[in-house]
Protein backbone atom coordinates (compact mmCIF):
# COMPACT_ATOMS: atom_id res chain seq x y z
CA UNK A 1 0.00 0.00 0.00
CA UNK A 2 1.28 3.40 -0.62
CA UNK A 3 2.47 6.08 2.02
CA UNK A 4 3.25 9.70 1.51
CA UNK A 5 6.43 11.30 2.42
CA UNK A 6 6.73 14.90 3.77
CA UNK A 7 9.92 16.12 3.05
CA UNK A 8 10.70 19.87 5.58
CA UNK A 9 13.46 22.09 5.68
CA UNK A 10 15.39 25.12 6.04
CA UNK A 11 15.98 25.80 1.97
CA UNK A 12 14.42 24.13 -1.17
CA UNK A 13 17.89 22.85 -2.10
CA UNK A 14 18.34 20.65 1.12
CA UNK A 15 14.48 19.32 -0.14
CA UNK A 16 16.16 18.57 -3.57
CA UNK A 17 18.43 16.30 -1.74
CA UNK A 18 16.66 14.18 0.16
CA UNK A 19 14.58 13.76 -3.13
CA UNK A 20 17.32 12.18 -4.49
CA UNK A 21 18.32 10.20 -1.61
CA UNK A 22 15.28 8.78 -0.87
CA UNK A 23 15.25 7.73 -4.78
CA UNK A 24 19.17 6.64 -5.43
CA UNK A 25 20.17 5.49 -1.90
CA UNK A 26 16.84 4.56 0.07
CA UNK A 27 15.61 2.91 -3.36
CA UNK A 28 12.63 4.31 -2.53
CA UNK A 29 9.92 4.74 -5.90
CA UNK A 30 7.78 7.50 -6.36
CA UNK A 31 3.80 7.47 -7.24
CA UNK A 32 3.82 11.03 -8.61
CA UNK A 33 5.88 13.82 -9.45
CA UNK A 34 6.94 15.57 -5.59
CA UNK A 35 4.85 18.51 -5.07
CA UNK A 36 5.40 22.15 -3.28
CA UNK A 37 3.28 22.50 -0.01
CA UNK A 38 3.02 24.85 2.27
CA UNK A 39 6.34 25.02 4.79
CA UNK A 40 3.54 25.55 7.90
CA UNK A 41 1.25 22.96 6.17
CA UNK A 42 4.35 20.36 6.38
CA UNK A 43 4.55 21.73 10.15
CA UNK A 44 0.95 20.74 11.08
CA UNK A 45 1.64 17.80 9.33
CA UNK A 46 4.47 16.53 11.46
CA UNK A 47 2.84 17.18 14.56
CA UNK A 48 -0.32 15.42 13.69
CA UNK A 49 1.44 12.11 12.16
CA UNK A 50 4.07 12.53 15.56
CA UNK A 51 2.23 13.73 17.69
CA UNK A 52 4.64 15.83 19.65
CA UNK A 53 5.56 19.54 19.57
CA UNK A 54 6.75 21.13 16.77
CA UNK A 55 10.71 22.07 17.84
CA UNK A 56 11.59 24.76 14.94
CA UNK A 57 9.44 25.89 12.01
CA UNK A 58 10.47 25.00 8.18
CA UNK A 59 10.89 27.00 4.99
CA UNK A 60 10.11 25.04 2.64
CA UNK A 61 8.34 21.78 2.14
CA UNK A 62 7.42 19.13 -0.54
CA UNK A 63 5.41 15.72 -0.59
CA UNK A 64 5.80 12.78 -2.24
CA UNK A 65 3.30 10.02 -3.04
CA UNK A 66 5.49 6.77 -2.33
CA UNK A 67 5.20 3.04 -3.97
CA UNK A 68 7.23 1.61 -1.30
CA UNK A 69 4.72 0.65 2.04
CA UNK A 70 5.25 3.18 5.09
CA UNK A 71 6.96 0.41 7.06
CA UNK A 72 9.72 -0.31 4.26
CA UNK A 73 9.82 3.98 3.95
CA UNK A 74 10.70 4.28 7.54
CA UNK A 75 13.08 1.30 7.32
CA UNK A 76 15.03 2.60 4.53
CA UNK A 77 15.12 6.27 5.70
CA UNK A 78 16.63 5.42 8.97
CA UNK A 79 19.41 3.89 6.77
CA UNK A 80 20.48 7.10 4.59
CA UNK A 81 19.92 10.16 7.11
CA UNK A 82 18.99 12.88 4.21
CA UNK A 83 19.84 16.31 4.99
CA UNK A 84 15.83 17.38 5.20
CA UNK A 85 13.16 16.16 7.74
CA UNK A 86 11.05 13.31 6.16
CA UNK A 87 7.90 12.37 7.60
CA UNK A 88 6.05 8.82 6.60
CA UNK A 89 2.26 9.29 6.83
CA UNK A 90 0.95 6.01 6.08
CA UNK A 91 -3.14 4.91 5.83
CA UNK A 92 -2.77 4.82 9.45
CA UNK A 93 -2.34 8.69 10.16
CA UNK A 94 -5.30 10.54 9.75
CA UNK A 95 -3.31 12.89 7.49
CA UNK A 96 -3.56 10.28 4.87
CA UNK A 97 -7.12 10.99 3.83
CA UNK A 98 -6.77 14.73 2.55
CA UNK A 99 -3.16 13.82 1.14
CA UNK A 100 -4.63 11.40 -1.11
CA UNK A 101 -7.66 13.65 -1.99
CA UNK A 102 -5.47 16.69 -2.79
CA UNK A 103 -2.11 16.15 -3.68
CA UNK A 104 -3.11 16.03 -7.56
CA UNK A 105 -4.12 19.74 -6.43
CA UNK A 106 -0.70 21.12 -5.14
CA UNK A 107 1.57 22.32 -7.84
CA UNK A 108 5.51 20.24 -8.40
CA UNK A 109 8.37 21.16 -6.80
CA UNK A 110 11.11 21.88 -9.03
CA UNK A 111 13.66 19.55 -8.32
CA UNK A 112 16.45 21.75 -10.79
CA UNK A 113 19.91 23.14 -8.74
CA UNK A 114 20.12 26.60 -9.28
CA UNK A 115 23.38 27.43 -10.81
Amino acid sequence: MKSFAVIRAEDPNKIKIALHDLEHYGSMKFGSNPKRIEPAYADQLLVSVSGVPLKAKCNSAALVELDTNAGAAISKLRKIHPPAHVVIVSPRHDAFEELADNSELYPEFDRAFEV
